[in-house]
């Protein structure tokens, strides 16, 4: 017998990406040759973080008697604006959206998950997820459904999105759509603007039979090409008949994943609906992590405020993306030699490969000393972890695990 609520009895405490660094870490600690392609942080090739300058400075310049203190639960003001103002400048859909802060983005899906599903229902995704989605569902009494993320060339499949948005408006009455672009994890996809058109015209067809909201989880954008604002152009089209959603964060933009910052950013058309949604994230702010890092808000502000400030980090930024990008580019070469199946690649840190079995697959590349993460029909490779230089090797063990697979 338990004292556990007999509802989380067998639940794992570590989560399984956090789990095979871990392994891989311990077999590296004990003089084996290992690749850790698993984790999403952005390494240097000497496996140090990759930290820029100008976000340090802006968190160790806050003043001590300020972070110490407590921050408004939804959030501070200033920071609330400037991620307005970061993701839509000074245009006319900032006036139509409201926000409150989260530990990350992985907060603004919680909140998005809690407040516009019922207990029971299920939130529509992609079938390469990223795989917290599910625990963050599963704790709050709903659950994940998939369509196909791809047609078999390879492009996104909006027919699939479609027909699953029908089918959940039949079958729980209405939808919540959570789509990782741009720059998708696992896969590093990210819509063109004809399949931003296309997404936005079904989003705006499926809200005439039922409530419609849709996230986009936007922690990688800043890692992304030119197609990483394409949304931006379709969301008047989604908001004439749904609500979007737009998970925010300070992680990976500024390298501070530690930090917990980030944002819930709601638009809508009509002003009391766009109320009715601050009260209720407001309320869930209160009942899970009641006030964010107070420190990081303000913080982060300056760092998307400060002229001087913003220069230096756009500069400090660039140079991580082009270290991203010298390693994209080795993988592409590498992998389109030995005949591996990925999607195009438009940035953020990651890269899928296909195989049948991504379970088996990352098995045997772990057999190698290889590690990366098995998903639902593919294996998800960390480009922002491994250095140009073993590229051969990674795509090796790559083609091996699909080859265990194929036999």
């Amino acid at each position: 017998m338990t004292v556990l609520n007999p509802d989380t009895v067998g639940r794992v405490g570590n989560d399984p990406i956090f789990a095979l660094n871990a392994e891989a870490r311990a077999r590296a600690e004990a003089g084996e040759s290992i690749l850790n392609a698993t984790l999403g942080a952005l390494l240097h090739d000497d496996g140090s973080l990759a930290v820029m300058p100008s976000a340090t400075a802006a968190f160790d310049e806050v003043p001590a008697g300020v972070a110490a203190g407590y921050a408004p639960i939804g959030g501070t003001p200033g920071f609330l604006a400037a991620v307005l103002g970061d993701l839509f400048g000074a245009g006319p859909l900032t006036e139509r959206a409201v926000a409150v802060a989260t530990p990350g983005s992985t907060g603004a899906v919680y909140q998005a998950v809690g407040n516009f599903l019922q207990r029971g229902q299920a939130v529509l995704a992609p079938h390469l997820y990223w795989g917290p989605y599910r625990v963050i569902a599963e704790h709050q009494d709903r659950r994940v459904e998939t369509f196909e993320t791809f047609t078999p060339s390879l492009r996104f499949d909006v027919d699939a999105l479609a027909a699953g948005m029908d089918r959940q408006l039949r079958e729980q009455g209405r939808v919540l759509v959570l789509l990782n672009f741009p720059c998708n994890n696992p896969t590093g996809y990210s819509l063109d603007a004809e399949e931003w058109v296309a997404v936005a015209e079904v989003i705006a067809d499926a809200g005439r039979s039922g409530p419609v909201a849709v996230v986009l989880d936007n922690a990688y954008a800043r890692f992304g090409d030119a197609a990483s604002t394409a949304w931006l152009d379709v969301v008047p089209v989604i908001l004439e008949r749904a609500t979007l959603l737009v998970g925010w964060t300070a992680s990976k933009s500024f390298t501070q994943y530690g930090a917990r910052v980030g944002a819930l950013v709601a638009l809508h058309g009509d002003g009391e609906e766009r109320a009715r949604i601050a009260d209720a994230v407001g309320y869930t702010c209160r009942a899970t992590w009641s006030n964010c890092n107070h420190r990081g808000m303000i913080a982060v502000q300056r760092l998307l405020t400060d002229p001087v400030i913003v220069a230096q980090a756009d500069e400090e930024r660039g140079a991580l993306v082009q270290l991203l990008d010298e390693r994209v580019d080795a993988f592409n070469h590498a992998a389109r030699a030995a005949g591996l199946s990925f999607p195009r690649h438009h940035g953020g840190f990651f890269v899928s490969v296909m195989t049948d079995d991504g379970e088996r697959a990352a098995a045997a590349m772990r057999d190698m000393g290889v590690y990366v993460v098995p998903v639902r029909g593919a294996v998800r490779v960390g480009l922002c972890s491994t250095p140009a230089a073993q590229m051969e090797r990674l795509v090796g063990a790559l083609s091996a695990g699909v080859e265990a697979v194929a036999r």
